[in-house]
């Protein structure tokens, strides 16, 4: 371990913020649905040293910093609010997700909610490490009420599963929704273009 220099750690966190250029908005109404699960933080995504909380935190940070209409929250076993503002960085995105209360992980709460709202969405992304445990109504059977109910027949949802299991969220038979497993450069803009109906 080392302490960081705070002039290297502020050009980087420029730097990555400079990066959101290069990202391309899909223009769609998007939910972004965080696992605050305390499983984020046991174990390191695969040939990394990163947390899947700390990935989840940089992919969500900058989604949300190029959608127009871009809402976050943060779930367990329920469902918070989790604002991400311009200014945060990925260890204040950390740091307030540490904060949140654990349990365990129902990643059908962001459609259930939306449902229960009348939120209209056009993709949700789901980012967890797919240690799902708590499902009332498994995720793929909420999208489909959700449609159903919303009236929006091509709603999607992506789950990034950022560490590797034998679980499917997301139906493998459904063009709308798509598992993304790790935590890979390319992703963010293989999501875009999913979200864009690209792929």
């Amino acid at each position: 371990s080392w302490i960081p220099v705070p002039e290297i750690v502020s050009a980087l966190n420029v730097a990555f913020k400079l990066s959101f250029g290069a990202v391309n908005p899909s223009g769609k109404r998007m939910l972004l649905a965080f696992d605050v699960s305390s499983s984020m933080m046991w174990d390191n995504i695969s040939g990394t040293c990163i947390t899947p909380r700390t990935a989840s935190a940089a992919m969500g940070l900058v989604t949300a910093s190029v959608e127009k209409s871009c809402r976050c929250m943060a779930f367990t076993d329920r469902l918070d609010p989790f604002d991400i503002r311009p200014t945060d960085t990925v260890t204040d995105v950390v740091k307030r997700m540490n904060g949140m209360p654990f349990g365990s992980t129902d990643c059908s709460l962001p459609m259930k909610w939306a449902l229960e709202n009348r939120v209209p969405v056009d993709c949700f992304v789901v980012y967890t490490d797919s240690d799902t445990n708590s499902h009332t109504t498994p995720p793929a059977q909420m999208l489909k009420r959700y449609r159903s109910g919303m009236g929006i027949p091509d709603a999607k949802l992506i789950v990034v599963g950022m560490v590797a299991s034998d679980i499917t969220i997301a139906d493998p038979e459904d063009r709308n929704m798509l598992d993304v497993v790790g935590f890979d450069t390319a992703a963010p803009e293989v999501m875009n273009m999913f979200v864009r109906g690209e792929i």
